[in-house]
Formats: C-alpha cells, structure tokens, sequence
C-alpha cells in the first residue's frame, strides 16, 4: 500500500515529554516528504501553539488540524478553511456543569486561556499551549461569544468518571480525553477524522492512503478512520486493542519507526 497522507498528534505522540521533536523523527519526516506524503500535524492545541512545529518541519504546504478538529488551516495560504464553535449557550451550559461536577474549567478567547480559577492542571495548560492567562472573576460574564472548545480538568480517576456522566448528560457535544487531567468538549460532530476527511476530499487522498498516529482518547476517531491506525507505546493502556499497529513510544521516536515500516519501505 502506498500511503499519501500521514496524520501527526503532537503531544505524548511526536513530541518527545519535554515538548520537543527528536532529530529522528525530524529526518524521517524530510524523507516522508520527499516521496510527496502530506504530513499532518491533528493536535488538542490551539492553533497558535501549534505553528511553530510546522514551521520546524517546514510543513508550508501542508495542513494543519487544531483545539481536536475544530479548526483547519491552510498553511500555504496561511488561512482558516473550516472552523467550528461552541455557543455562548452551551460554554455556559458546560460552564455550570462543572460547577456542579467540582471541575475546573478553560476555554480560549482572544489568544489567551481564560477560567476564574487556577490549578496545576490549567498550569500544564499554559505551559503546554505558551498562551497567556486571564483569570476571571465571572467567567460566564467573560465569555459572551462562541469559542472553539473547551476544557475540564481535575484528577485523573475522578475525570474518568466525569466523562462518563457528560457524555450522557450533553450528548449533543463532543467529548474525549486528551490527556487523564484533561477532558476536551466541542461541538457536536467535531474530532479529528471529521477533519481529516475534509482535507483527503480536497486532496483527492482515499482513506486507505492515510496514516494516523496517536496516544490518547482525543486521537480514537481518527485512528479507527485511517487506513492504518497506529498507537505509540505510551498510549492510554484501555485503548490499546484500538489499533492496527502499536510502535515505539513518543520519547523513543515511534512516528520514524511508523514512516521506515509503512512509508520508506
């Protein structure tokens, strides 16, 4: 099979724990991309901490799918083809929700993360993202537009549990897990497959000649759409079975080891 398109989270996936892209992974990518693969970067990430990556990998003209399927950019035209909100209405709703579910919650507006509390889980957040945060006294007061997801976070084990009862009291959204603190909700139909299916349209990919690679709950559509679904070895242990192929963990450079079996070979 000769594959077209291979579809990156970044996160506990190409990134190494430190945030970073192993050398590696970096000159199996030039390879890739010399045999005409797209490469795909499909991140939880708001766009802009996602664009440095790309440029890093000189992904100019490419895609880019960020905050899980909300959004996609066209990187060679530098500009937003699909994008997709949560309500004013329903931050609200999900804002009460986890009042009541004694969560934290995030969501972004204006560049910047913006919640009325502070936890080392939002902390991570900041980190990860680079994005400035606005503490709020109101956060229902703050958010009085659509915005394109949002977050709750709290204890892993607790979170779990959290997820179950969301997704039966607000079947309407989309949730998964990013990461065990991190519980991400978007509009109905939004996750990273819906994405990745509007870009193989435009570039005349078939599923069948998409590679995606993943770790976490967030990256499940998009693994059981591909044509080759593959998993690094650090991902959430219940999802193993998920997919076709597990490989090598983020910190051990999993994404070269999927392109020198699937794509060089």
């Amino acid at each position: 099979m000769k594959y077209k398109m291979l579809v990156l989270d970044m996160d506990d996936t190409l990134l190494t724990d430190d945030h970073t892209i192993s050398n590696e992974n970096k000159e199996m990518l030039a390879l890739a991309k010399e045999k005409g693969v797209y490469i795909i970067l499909a991140s939880g990430r708001p766009t802009p901490a996602m664009v440095n990556y790309a440029r890093e990998l000189s992904l100019d003209n490419s895609y880019m799918i960020s905050y899980n399927g909300a959004v996609i950019t066209d990187l060679k035209e530098d500009k937003v083809i699909f994008e997709q909100m949560l309500t004013k209405e329903q931050i609200h709703e999900l804002y009460d929700y986890s009042v009541k579910s004694k969560t934290d919650i995030i969501t972004y507006l204006d560049g910047k993360v913006v919640s009325e509390t502070d936890s080392k889980y939002i902390d991570i957040e900041l980190n990860i993202t680079g994005l400035e945060h606005n503490k709020v006294t109101s956060f229902k007061e703050t958010v009085q537009t659509a915005a394109v997801k949002c977050i709750l976070l709290e204890e892993p084990c607790y979170l779990k549990e959290v997820e179950k009862d969301l997704k039966r009291a607000m079947p309407h959204l989309s949730v998964s897990m990013s990461k065990p603190f991190f519980l991400e909700v978007a509009q109905h139909g939004i996750d990273k497959a819906a994405s990745i299916k509007i870009i193989a349209q435009k570039l005349g990919i078939l599923q069948s000649e998409i590679i995606a690679v993943g770790n976490a709950g967030n990256d499940l559509t998009m693994i059981e759409y591909a044509g080759l679904g593959v998993w690094v070895a650090n991902v959430t242990p219940e999802l193993k079975d998920k997919a076709d192929v597990i490989v090598a963990s983020n910190n051990d450079h999993g994404v070269a080891e999927v392109i020198k079996r699937f794509i060089l070979n």
